[in-house]
């Protein structure tokens, strides 16, 4: 697509956004309702509330920009990945690299550049309120949508009263109880590139109704789009709830998955164009696996205040490069203690008042052995040890309601960055120049202030500023390996503030958000790539705190019913636009540049129409603009445009049901993801990952 195309779709898009409230609220006027909400991704019929429209409820409360996903409505498609269970989340950038269930994951430009299929960093993960997210990153083994409920995604610093100061936010993933998913349900998934997946779930209430229970069991295989990716991953989930009174509730949640993938290597443009499925000259896998044990307890002081605690024993490892005579063993164990307190309907200076208070921190013991091999044998080159590294928050917040229409939020964040990282084992001498030792331990204030306003009940204003602070993860710092040894680098922490403006509409005809937001960043954390990987070695990257940076943009999401007939049958359009403006404040060798690795411009939009007797048939566009990959602006990743479709019946008892998703119908080629360097020279190199061609998925499921 041309620029100026690109630039006519995201005028239209933003004419769209403008143009249906009028449309929209003149049609409620004049229709005949069945009592059908859409909302950004979920639909609720007769006022029915579920959990996913609680959550909903709750993040609406927040001045800022949140977003509910339900897995109800992902499911009724493909359901495989982060891209898949992101879509259509205004902010948010996530891409498959090449089709597998590695993920580049950016809200508001978090985590530029990070490498991808291992761990993710910028925006702190939760299950079930408790962070999986600490001094090491993600690891990206449990990011995947088998037995989530819905998924919660908080942009930016409005996910403070989570413990989260990153610049991404927060995405909370809630795993289904007893309760949302009961009886046996049986999922199969199945289509192009050789894709299958298998699901066996079963959950139920004991009958005193004091215990819920529920066990699911998964699998995934694909052979891939490109040459030599096939994946492999397994899931087990179990969680058990049980009331011990009416002030005391208990959770356990076990989930552990392992999977093992390879990368087809990266492409040039050229081979992409000429053709994505081939394989690049660095093909090497990973193995993954990852077990994580949650405790909770909740005590219902009284009918305004809540106790909630929770510990967390994540222990994951990581094998990287597996086929090559390069290898990484990153075993790692993440302990996560959690405290909150949540208080309604208090009152402060005489007006009500909501308070909450989140004491959370992350210790990791664990660290990387680097190994070379010959044959079956291993042979260790260095070992560098994190253990000691841990992420600390202490947050309070209180929403003061001024009035029926106008409420106050404050808080004050303190953020602890401690950081252990040594080098105790080395086959070849350290004589880089740079440290084997880095070691601080530094604390940071994250204060928070917010207003919104209720123009109508559906009608909200919202602005806020607030602190983000991201510490480097461990891997970040070191090691690097070159011929002069390992070594580390002394990365601190980014600091960012960021100041937001918007409005939320949420009726029985529209629900959407509009919000614009700038971040003043000092610090900013970058990774580029020295020397690319190859068979024989591992890449080398640089991690480097960068000069001042900007990064701000506008975020836009409008679900909307545009007709509904007099049997209930209805028109519904849902669809977000993402601006992305990030640069340099004025860096001494890079001046104003932008920087690389993620699109100005990206649109997503499904047209749906559905029955009330469950068939529906949608047709969906995700358009991406180009953007650099290197920090001197000399090389773009080009824009594409994808169409899809996708089709099906849902049994209205909910008893079974069967779909089937068309994606990429023009069978463009185009590029996922890329890898950035410092200066590429305009010349095309190969540091791109190619998308998926045309394919087409079926899946079915039945409950009993």
């Amino acid at each position: 697509m041309s620029k100026n195309k690109y630039f006519q779709l995201s005028q239209l898009s933003i004419a769209i956004a403008l143009a249906l409230p009028l449309t929209t609220i003149y049609a409620q006027e004049n229709s005949n309702s069945n009592d059908v909400q859409v909302l950004s991704a979920v639909v609720v019929t007769g006022g029915k509330r579920d959990t996913a429209q609680t959550a909903k409820t709750k993040l609406n409360k927040i001045p800022g920009t949140t977003s509910v996903v339900a897995a109800a409505e992902v499911e009724k498609g493909r359901a495989a990945n982060l891209e898949d269970v992101l879509s259509y989340q205004a902010g948010v950038f996530a891409a498959a690299t090449g089709g597998n269930g590695a993920n580049f994951v950016s809200i508001r430009g978090s985590g530029i550049n990070t490498f991808y299929g291992g761990y993710a960093r910028g925006i702190k993960y939760l299950y079930d309120g408790t962070s999986i997210t600490g001094p090491g990153g993600t690891q990206e083994t449990l990011l995947t949508p088998t037995a989530v409920n819905y998924t919660e995604v908080i942009n930016g610093s409005n996910a403070f009263a989570y413990g989260a100061t990153a610049l991404g936010g927060a995405i909370q993933f809630t795993t289904h109880t007893g309760r949302s998913s009961p009886g046996t349900y049986i999922g199969l998934e199945g289509g192009s590139f050789d894709y299958r997946k298998y699901f066996l779930s079963h959950g139920g209430v004991s009958d005193d109704r004091k215990t819920d229970y529920y066990i699911a069991v998964s699998k995934n295989e694909r052979e891939g789009f490109q040459e030599q990716t096939p994946v492999d991953g397994k899931d087990i989930v179990f969680n058990i709830g049980h009331n011990f009174s009416d002030d005391v509730k208990g959770r356990f949640i076990v989930r552990y998955r392992e999977e093992e993938f390879y990368n087809g290597g990266y492409l040039t443009l050229a081979k992409i164009k000429e053709d994505p499925t081939q394989k690049g000259s660095t093909v090497y896998g990973r193995d993954h696996w990852s077990g994580l044990a949650v405790g909770k307890l909740d005590y219902f002081i009284d009918d305004h205040s809540k106790l909630e605690l929770s510990l967390g024993y994540n222990k994951f490892d990581l094998d990287n490069g597996l086929s090559s005579s390069w290898y990484n063993d990153w075993p790692s164990t993440y302990i996560t203690p959690t405290i909150r307190y949540l208080r309604d309907n208090d009152k402060l200076f005489g007006l009500p008042s909501d308070t909450s208070v989140v004491l959370t921190q992350t210790y990791l013991s664990g660290g990387t052995d680097g190994r070379n091999r010959v044959g079956n044998q291993k042979f260790q080159t260095y070992h560098a040890d994190y253990t000691g590294s841990r992420d600390t928050a202490f947050a309070i917040t209180n929403d003061l309601h001024l009035n029926d229409k106008t409420t106050l939020t404050t808080g004050l964040s303190a953020v602890e960055a401690l950081r252990n990282i040594k080098i105790d084992q080395a086959e070849v001498p350290n004589t880089s120049g740079n440290p084997s030792h880095v070691s601080y331990d530094e604390w940071y204030l994250a204060p928070r202030l917010g207003l919104s306003y209720k123009l109508t009940p559906e009608v909200q204003f919202f602005t806020s500023l607030g602190r983000s602070i991201d510490a480097p993860v461990t891997w970040g710092i070191g090691p690097s390996v070159g011929a002069n040894g390992a070594y580390l680098r002394d990365v601190r922490p980014q600091e960012g503030t960021t100041g937001e403006l918007g409005v939320r509409i949420n009726s029985e005809k529209l629900d959407g958000t509009l919000a614009v937001y700038r971040t003043w960043l000092e610090d900013e954390i970058h990774n580029i790539v020295v020397t690319p990987a190859t068979t024989t070695a591992p890449a080398v990257t640089a991690n480097f705190n960068a000069s001042k940076t900007i990064h701000q943009g506008v975020e836009a999401s409008l679900a909307a019913k545009l007709w509904e007939s007099q049997k209930g049958s209805t028109v519904n359009l849902r669809q977000s636009y993402t601006f992305n403006d990030f640069f340099f404040k004025g860096d001494s060798d890079l001046g104003k540049n932008e920087l690389p690795g993620l699109p100005r411009h990206s649109y997503q939009a499904e047209l749906e129409w559905k029955n009330t007797q469950g068939y529906y048939v949608g047709v969906d566009l995700r358009a991406v603009s180009s953007y650099y990959v290197d920090y001197k602006n000399t090389f773009k990743a080009p824009s594409y445009e994808i169409l899809g479709l996708r089709a099906g019946y849902e049994e209205p008892n909910q008893k079974w049901k069967v779909y089937v998703d068309l994606k990429n119908l023009t069978d463009e080629h185009y590029v996922a993801t890329a890898s950035s360097s410092y200066n590429y020279r305009g010349s095309d190199a190969a540091v791109f990952w190619p998308g998926d061609g045309r394919s087409v998925f079926i899946g079915t499921g039945f409950r009993f």
